[in-house]
């Protein structure tokens, strides 16, 4: 998407002898790489809140963290938001409500996957949902080229220092790789709801929904244990954590940034894990995962520079000289 700047405004100077150069914006690199600084902002955000998150399953299980984190975050957000609910279209509703649906998911299944499978191997199968979302939409071969890379290093992370997927709890991995199917439903859903919704309005109702859809299982599960005040208080930190910064600045971060290059993003994911988790929960890494994590970042910047490269400056016609 052009930048609003790049349109100027028509001279009425005389035209120059020498071309000129159509300068760029004062703010040109914050356009391109601000959303990327959104994402990655919110990367870190969400998979440090999952490692606290990991703390409070033995007081609330993996459902009943869900139901904190989701109900925390859309009273917050609904109360710094104040969205309005009139004036939408049936479409604007049905988006807002399958983006909640897919944030519900979305949380649902990783919080299970992370119940029984390590976080590092969880994100990272994770992260598959969103690579194939890139490869699926992209137009460009070098989009794809960097996706394969990204693949190949999520693939050798999955190995775990060598162990293999196979030493994992094989429901756990059923969970994550269910979470990436609605991951990549999120990023399609958060785009079209930053396009229909002002603000994060949007992500508010949507957060809304998520916690309504997960309220029943949270109950079912802790019951009682979600209303004590320690688990409350650990429950609204995750929730600022890993739902309110991370989302309203992945849904700012799609407006400004293509579908395929958030998607490649995402490949990131596993890398802060893997360090939330060497920090927080105290998961080493081995040589194996330090060098897949590596391919996976050389691969996420190199989608992002394919996709924020500066255009080459266009040039003004040379004014042909007149007749005497």
């Amino acid at each position: 998407m052009p930048a609003p700047s790049s349109h100027a405004p028509t001279s009425t100077a005389p035209a120059q002898a020498k071309p000129v150069a159509t300068a760029p914006a004062d703010g040109s690199f914050r356009a391109r790489f601000g959303p990327v600084a959104l994402v990655v902002t919110a990367g870190v955000s969400v998979q440090f809140g999952a490692a606290l998150a990991v703390m409070l399953m033995p007081r609330a299980g993996a459902a009943g963290v869900v139901t904190l984190r989701l109900a925390a975050a859309a009273l917050v957000l609904l109360l710094v938001c104040r969205p309005k609910v009139r004036g939408y279209s049936r479409a604007d509703w049905s988006t807002v409500v399958w983006f909640g649906v897919a944030m519900a998911g979305m949380n649902g299944f990783i919080y299970q996957a992370i119940d029984r499978i390590p976080l590092g191997p969880a994100v990272t199968l994770e992260v598959l949902g969103p690579l194939v979302l890139s490869v699926v939409v992209s137009r460009r071969l070098l989009n794809l080229l960097w996706a394969g890379l990204a693949l190949a290093g999520v693939v050798l992370l999955s190995t775990h220092g060598g162990g293999g997927l196979g030493g994992l709890d094989p429901l756990g991995v059923a969970f994550a790789l269910a979470a990436g199917g609605m991951w990549a439903a999120y990023i399609v859903f958060s785009a079209r709801t930053g396009r229909r919704f002002p603000q994060a309005d949007g992500l508010a109702l949507a957060m809304a929904v998520a916690a309504v859809l997960s309220l029943p299982l949270g109950v079912i599960e802790a019951g009682s244990a979600l209303l004590h005040p320690s688990t409350l208080l650990l429950g609204v930190g995750v929730a600022v954590l890993s739902s309110v910064l991370p989302y309203t600045l992945e849904l700012l971060a799609l407006r400004r940034l293509p579908a395929p290059t958030f998607a490649i993003l995402m490949s990131l994911e596993p890398a802060i894990a893997a360090t939330a988790g060497f920090l927080i929960l105290n998961q080493a890494l081995s040589a194996l995962d330090a060098a897949a994590i590596s391919l996976v970042i050389v691969a996420s910047m190199g989608a992002v520079r394919s996709q924020t490269r500066p255009r080459e400056p266009q040039l003004q016609p040379q004014p042909q000289p007149q007749p005497n």
